[in-house]
């Protein structure tokens, strides 16, 4: 009886181990790189215009406030001379008050302006770019999709990133850097 109940565990064992095996070999795993996917999409393209024109108008913006701070603070240099010291005590507010607000701007709200803006431009490219990869991965049988930025070695044959070129209808650019990512350093110089 003991015998029999070995056995059955041994043989119940070696079936869920054989199923699991199997299991593992149908799971295909793949990789791709969102960065130089998102970079060669035309919509990156037309939105990297679009945040050039909105940064051309912040700092237009951010110009505008120094002219006025500038041109007040002139203006109180003139007239201070007639001024009595209650109005003169409201000028400095005024022109304090300029200041702090061409300061904060530059300093502090552009940037979240234009951090705020990239936002709103690139989440439907990105998201067009995760919903096409996930769409390609369960199309060829993949299971599990990583980012390639994170991987140190790969096989060439599990990069899905052609699969989803040709979904999108991408030709890439040999050229194109990946979104966010620095420019290469240049090479160091030979030595003769």
């Amino acid at each position: 009886m003991k015998r029999q109940f070995v056995a059955i565990v041994v043989i119940f064992t070696i079936g869920l181990l054989a199923n699991a095996i199997q299991a593992n070999a149908q799971n295909k795993i793949g990789y791709i790189s969102l960065q130089e996917l998102v970079a060669n999409m035309p919509e990156y393209k037309k939105a990297q215009g679009d945040m050039q024109e909105y940064q051309k108008a912040l700092v237009q913006q951010g110009n505008d406030y120094q002219q006025a701070f500038i041109d007040k603070q002139k203006q109180y240099v003139i007239d201070s001379l007639k001024m009595t010291a209650p109005v003169k005590e409201v000028k400095r507010k005024e022109l304090n008050d300029l200041y702090v607000k061409w300061t904060n701007f530059v300093q502090q709200e552009a940037q979240q302006m234009m951090n705020q803006h990239e936002q709103e431009l690139l989440a439907p490219i990105q998201d067009k770019a995760v919903q096409t990869s996930q769409a390609v991965a369960k199309e060829n049988g993949y299971a599990y999709i990583l980012p390639k930025e994170q991987l140190i070695a790969f096989p060439s044959a599990d990069d899905i990133l052609p699969l989803v070129y040709k979904k999108l209808n991408i030709t890439p650019t040999k050229d194109a850097a990946p979104a966010d990512a620095p420019a290469p350093a240049p090479a160091a110089p030979k030595k003769n």
